[in-house]
């Protein structure tokens, strides 16, 4: 019996496409940023603008296949949906506490560091990017919680920019690379 283990590729084929969606979520959370007022995100523009973006950068097929450098394996796939599955539960467990005093500071907070913390395991899909986005997502969003002598929307607006450059980033540098697993 030979013991040679075989060896996953993955190819990290749609940096592009990723890149276009930090584009656009950057540049909806800024908007959303400046016509907060007391929610400091306004939820209404910031979801509007969410979900649009979602669709132009996710659904919208001539897009996906203007901006994607090939497909996604099944299992990067299946890690797709699982990052969003743990972005609902990390938002639940992290903001959903404050969503009764509706207390804005903690909810935006809290769905900042879930996003950034459902980075890491995008990694599988996207490469080392997702972890380098995601630590400096988490960085940001945890120095909101612990400065809290300067406004929690100078924090917010510093992730906003943080997604905006890695997307443009992205959108404009990034070539499909790959790398061997197992």
């Amino acid at each position: 019996m030979d013991n040679v283990k075989e060896k996953r590729v993955l190819e990290f084929n749609n940096k592009r496409s990723c890149g276009l969606w930090f584009t656009l979520v950057g540049a909806v959370l800024m908007v959303s940023l400046i016509f907060g007022g007391s929610f400091i995100v306004n939820p209404i523009i910031f979801l509007a603008g969410y979900y649009v973006s979602f669709y132009i950068a996710n659904v919208n097929k001539k897009v996906r296949a203007k901006f994607s450098d090939g497909p996604a394996s099944p299992f990067q796939i299946k890690m797709i949906f699982g990052c969003i599955a743990l972005l609902f539960v990390l938002m639940f467990l992290i903001a959903g506490p404050f969503i009764p005093s509706w207390n804005w500071k903690m909810i935006w907070l809290g769905v900042s560091l879930a996003t950034g913390v459902h980075f890491l395991p995008f990694y599988f899909v996207h490469g080392r990017v997702m972890i380098v986005i995601g630590i400096l997502c988490i960085i940001t969003v945890v120095m909101g919680y612990t400065v809290t002598a300067v406004p929690t929307s100078i924090f917010l607006m510093a992730d906003a920019l943080i997604k905006l450059a890695f997307g443009i980033g992205m959108l404009v540098f990034s070539k499909p690379t790959r790398v061997a697993m197992g």
